[in-house]
C-alpha cells in the first residue's frame, strides 16, 4: 500500500506542477503591455535577437556551404539545397543555436535573480515579476526566432551559391532558377519558419 500511496503522491505533484506552469504561461501570454513593457520588449529583442545574429550568420554560411558541396551534382537542377534549408535545417538549427546562446543566458539571469531574491523584492514593492522580467523575454524570443530562421536560410543559400557556383562552377542562372522554381512561399518559407 505504501508504494501505491507514493505513486499517487508523485502523480498529484506532477499534475500540480503542470497546472502551476500552465497558469504562469497564461498570465505571461495575457499580460497587458505598458509603455515600460514595450521598452523592455525592445531591449530584450536586442539582447535575444541581435546578439544572436553573429552565431546564426556564421553557422548559416558554413552549413549552406557544406550543403552546396554535398549536393553539387543535383544543386543546379532541382534547387534542393534551398528546400532543405527552408523546410528543415534553418528552423531546427536556428532554434538550437538560439536556445544555446540566448536561452542559457536568460536562464542564468533569471536564476541569479531568484537566488539573490530580486524577484521576491519586486513582489514586495508591488511589481509583478512575470510582467517585468519574464514576459518581455518570452515575447522577444517568440518574435526574434522566426526572423533568425529566415536570416539563417538566406545566408545558407548564399553559402551554397558560394561553394556550388563560385568554387565548383555550377551555372549561376540554373542555380537561382532552380531555387525560384522549387521554393514556394507558403509551403517552404512560412511553414519552415512560423509553424516549425
Amino acid at each position: 500500500m505504501n508504494a501505491i500511496a507514493a505513486l499517487g503522491r508523485r502523480v498529484i505533484e506532477r499534475v500540480q506542477g503542470i497546472g502551476v506552469a500552465t497558469i504562469m504561461l497564461l498570465q505571461i501570454l495575457f499580460s497587458m503591455p505598458t509603455w515600460l513593457g514595450v521598452r523592455l520588449f525592445i531591449y530584450q529583442m536586442y539582447r535575444v535577437g541581435v546578439l544572436s545574429l553573429l552565431i546564426i550568420v556564421v553557422s548559416g554560411l558554413f552549413i549552406g556551404s557544406v550543403l552546396g558541396l554535398q549536393m553539387y551534382s543535383i544543386l543546379s537542377t532541382f534547387g534542393s539545397e534551398a528546400m532543405t534549408l527552408l523546410r528543415e535545417l534553418a528552423p531546427v538549427v536556428a532554434a538550437l543555436l538560439f536556445a544555446g546562446r540566448a536561452g542559457s543566458a536568460l536562464t542564468a539571469e533569471i536564476g541569479l535573480m531568484k537566488a539573490t531574491e530580486q524577484l521576491s523584492s519586486m513582489e514586495m514593492i508591488g511589481v509583478d515579476p512575470l510582467k517585468r522580467v519574464i514576459s518581455p523575454r518570452l515575447w522577444a524570443g517568440v518574435f526574434s526566432l522566426p526572423m533568425l530562421s529566415v536570416i539563417f536560410a538566406a545566408v545558407g543559400i548564399m553559402g551554397g551559391k558560394l561553394v556550388g557556383v563560385d568554387f565548383l562552377g555550377a551555372d549561376e542562372g540554373s542555380y537561382w532558377s532552380g531555387i525560384e522554381n522549387s521554393v514556394q512561399f507558403y509551403k517552404d518559407v512560412f511553414n519552415g519558419t512560423i509553424i516549425k
